[in-house]
C-alpha cells in the first residue's frame, strides 16, 4: 500500500479476539499495528472488534477513524429480535414480500401460540405432525440447534426460536447446502449496501436424511460442525474433501441445470434488501463505521430462497482453500470500500484537528455537555488572549485539552474556560461565530440541530496554512475584543425536544454532505441499493420504507415479465424501471460478469 500523505503508514486496532486474518491482511497492505503503550489513544485509523463496541467508543471517534460495527443492529443479528422485526414487516407489507423466512415462535413467550400451529399442521397432514427446528436466541455456529418433530421431544432451558424445518432443501448429490453471502453495510443514513460477488457455499457432510433427525452432520452446514464429522476429509462425491465451494463453483452448477439466474440472484438481493429495511430507520447516523454480515441463505427444491441467520461478524478464519480465495479478497475490497484517502489526509495534516463531542454517533440524540469543545490550535495563535486570564500551562484553548492536574480548575471556571474557547473558536471561524454557552455543573442537554456548524474545509485549509506561516490573518484588536466579553453574554438554551433533531453533516464525510452518488462497484463489492433515482432519494435523510420496498417489488416484476417480452417492450419497461437518464449505472449483483440493470431486460 503506497502512502496516501507520503507521511506515516496507516494504524489498526485490534481488540482482543478479532480475526487473525484481518492483522494479515492489514501488515501486507503496509499498516502498522496501534501500540498502546506507544502511541496516543486516538492514534489509529481502523479499531476492529469481533464483539459489540461500547457507547463511548461511538462518542469518542475521531474524524479519521472507521468502526467494523454499526450501533443496534442486533435487531437482525439476534434469532428473536430478527423474527418480530421480519414479523412486523410482513404485517405492514403482506407476505407476498416477507415470505422468505419461516414463521417463528419465541419461546417461552409464544409457547401457546406455537401448540396452536403445531395442532394445526398435525391435522392437516392426517395424524403426522410437521418438522420444526429449535435453536437458542444468543448461540452462534450450530450449538444447541436440534430437530424434532414430536412435542415431547422439544425441550429447552433458555428462551429459543422454533421455526418450520424446511424439509425439502435442493440437495447436490444428496447433501445439504446453504450459502454464506457477505453484505457490507456502508451506511445506514443514507442506506448504502453493497453485496460481495464471491462467497462459501457449506455443505453437510453426511447425505440428507429425515430418518436421523439426531445427526446433525445430516442436517446441519455450519463448517464448526462439521470439521468434526467422521466424513469431513473424505471424497464426497461431486462434493470433493471438505464442506465448502466457493460461489463462483455453485454458479458453474447452476449453469449446468439450466436455471435463470437472474431471477434466482434477484430473489437473495431482495432477501438481504428487505432484511435490512427492517432496522435502517431505527438505527443512529453513524458516518464513521461500517458493519460486514453474512447472511445464510437456504434453496428448497423448487429454487425458493430462504433466509435462516443473519451473522453479525461471521467467521474470517481460514479452514480450507475456498477460505482463503474468499476471505482475504474479501477483506482487502473491505479496506478499498472505507475508501481511506480524504480520511488520513485529514488526520496526518492536522486542518481537521478537532476534539470533538459532537459525535458521530446518534444514539441517545441527546449528548451531555461535560466538556466544551476546544480546537487543537496552534499555541501561538492563542496566546494573546491568554496571557492576561491563564497560564500558558493549564490553557485549554492552547492545548488539547486541560492537563489531569488542572481539570478541577477548570470545571470550578466555566466562563475562563468558555472564554478561552470564543477565541479560539473566533480564529478558526471568524467573528460570525456566537459566543459558546457557558458549562455549568449540572448536566445541560443539546440538540444536534442547534450546535455550532462543523469546521469548513476551506476555512480549515486556510487556519492550516495561516498556522504553518506563523502568522494570523485575526488582527489584535479582534483578540482583545473577543477577550473583553462579558462573563454574562453566554446564548440562551435551546429548548428540550429530544425528537426533533437533524443528523450531523461532517465534511469529511462527502457522500453524506453533498448526496453524491456511491460508487457502483469497488472491487467484487456491487451496490445494490440504491439502485436507480428513486431509490437514491428515498435513502436520503429520513428514510422512505414504503417507497424503497415498492421500488424492490418493482423491480423483481420487471425482470420476471421482461422473459416473455421482445424489442421495444422490454426497452420502456427499462426505461421506466429506472427512470430514463438515471444517475445510478447500477450493476446486477449475482451472475460471474456483473450486468447493468438495464442490458438484465435483454439478456434472453
Amino acid at each position: 500500500m503506497v502512502d496516501v500523505c507520503g507521511t506515516k503508514p496507516l494504524v489498526f486496532r485490534l481488540h482482543e479476539g478479532a480475526p487473525e486474518l484481518v492483522r494479515q491482511v492489514l501488515l501486507e497492505r503496509g499498516w502498522e499495528e496501534f501500540e498502546g503503550q506507544q502511541q496516543d489513544e486516538g492514534d489509529w485509523n481502523l479499531y476492529w472488534r469481533a464483539s459489540a463496541f461500547r457507547s463511548s467508543d461511538y462518542e469518542n471517534i475521531m474524524p479519521w477513524q472507521r468502526l467494523n460495527h454499526h450501533p443496534k443492529t442486533v435487531g437482525i443479528t439476534r434469532k428473536d429480535w430478527l423474527a418480530r422485526n421480519l414479523r412486523r414487516m410482513r404485517g405492514t407489507f403482506g407476505s407476498v414480500l416477507y415470505n422468505f423466512s419461516p414463521t417463528a415462535f419465541h419461546l417461552p413467550n409464544d409457547y401457546v401460540r406455537f401448540l396452536e400451529e403445531f395442532s394445526k399442521h398435525r391435522l392437516a397432514n392426517g395424524g403426522k405432525g410437521a418438522y420444526w427446528i429449535c435453536k437458542p436466541v444468543d448461540l452462534s455456529r450450530g450449538r444447541g440447534i436440534f430437530i424434532f418433530e414430536d412435542i415431547k421431544d422439544l425441550a429447552y432451558d433458555c428462551p429459543v426460536i422454533v421455526q418450520r424445518y424446511i424439509s425439502n432443501p435442493l440437495l447436490i448429490s444428496g447433501y445439504k447446502f446453504d450459502l454464506r453471502i457477505y453484505v457490507c453495510v456502508k451506511s445506514f443514513s443514507p442506506l448504502t449496501i453493497y453485496i460481495y460477488q464471491e462467497g462459501l457455499v457449506r455443505f453437510a457432510t453426511e447425505k440428507f436424511n429425515l430418518g436421523t433427525l439426531n445427526n446433525l452432520y445430516s442436517h446441519l452446514t455450519n463448517t464448526s460442525i462439521n470439521k468434526f464429522g467422521p466424513f469431513y476429509s473424505t471424497d464426497k462425491e461431486h462434493i470433493g474433501q471438505g464442506s465448502k465451494w466457493t460461489l463462483s463453483k455453485f454458479r458453474c452448477f447452476l449453469r449446468n441445470m439450466g436455471i435463470n439466474e437472474l431471477v434466482f440472484w434477484q430473489k437473495i438481493n431482495n432477501i438481504i434488501t428487505l432484511t435490512l429495511l427492517t432496522i435502517a430507520p431505527s438505527l443512529p447516523s453513524s458516518p464513521n463505521c461500517v458493519e460486514l454480515f453474512g447472511f445464510d441463505i437456504l434453496i428448497d427444491e423448487n429454487l425458493k430462497p430462504w433466509l435462516l441467520e443473519v451473522n453479525y461478524s461471521p467467521a474470517l478464519s481460514l479452514d480450507c482453500s475456498a477460505d482463503v480465495t474468499v476471505k482475504k479478497g474479501l477483506l482487502n475490497d473491505l479496506i478499498d470500500l472505507l475508501n481511506y484517502k480524504e480520511i488520513d489526509g485529514l488526520r496526518q495534516r492536522g486542518y481537521l484537528r478537532q476534539k470533538y463531542r459532537t459525535p458521530c454517533y446518534l444514539g441517545s440524540q441527546i449528548p451531555q455537555a461535560k466538556t466544551p469543545v476546544v480546537f487543537l490550535l496552534p499555541k501561538s495563535l492563542c496566546e494573546p488572549c491568554c496571557r492576561e486570564k491563564c497560564q500558558s500551562q493549564s490553557c485549554v484553548c492552547c492545548r488539547g485539552g486541560p492537563p489531569a492536574e488542572s481539570r478541577g480548575t477548570a470545571q470550578q471556571s466555566p466562563h475562563h474556560s468558555s472564554e478561552n474557547l470564543n477565541c479560539a473558536l473566533r480564529l478558526a471561524l471568524g467573528s460570525s461565530l456566537k459566543p459558546a454557552t457557558s458549562y455549568r455543573r449540572r448536566k445541560t442537554r443539546f440538540l444536534h440541530s442547534q450546535r455550532p456548524k462543523p469546521l469548513d474545509r476551506s476555512k480549515a485549509l486556510n487556519l492550516e496554512s495561516e498556522s504553518e506561516n506563523g502568522s494570523c490573518a485575526t488582527t489584535p484588536d479582534m483578540l482583545r475584543e473577543s477577550s473583553k466579553k462579558k462573563a454574562g453574554s453566554s446564548v440562551k438554551l435551546p429548548p428540550i425536544h429530544g425528537h426533533k433533531y437533524k443528523s450531523t453533516m461532517y465534511p469529511w464525510d462527502d457522500q453524506v454532505q453533498n448526496n453524491t452518488v456511491p460508487p457502483c462497484r469497488v472491487g467484487d463489492f456491487i451496490l445494490t441499493f440504491p439502485f436507480n433515482e428513486v431509490t437514491l432519494k428515498a435513502s436520503q435523510k429520513k428514510l422512505n420504507i414504503k417507497v424503497a420496498v415498492q421500488e424492490v417489488h418493482k423491480l423483481t416484476s420487471q425482470l420476471l415479465s421482461s422473459r416473455g417480452h421482445k424489442g421495444k417492450r422490454r426497452k420502456e419497461e427499462s426505461n421506466n424501471t429506472f427512470g430514463g437518464e438515471d444517475k445510478l449505472e447500477s450493476l446486477f449483483w449475482g451472475p460471474r460478469n456483473p450486468l447493468s440493470l438495464s442490458e438484465c431486460f435483454f439478456k434472453t
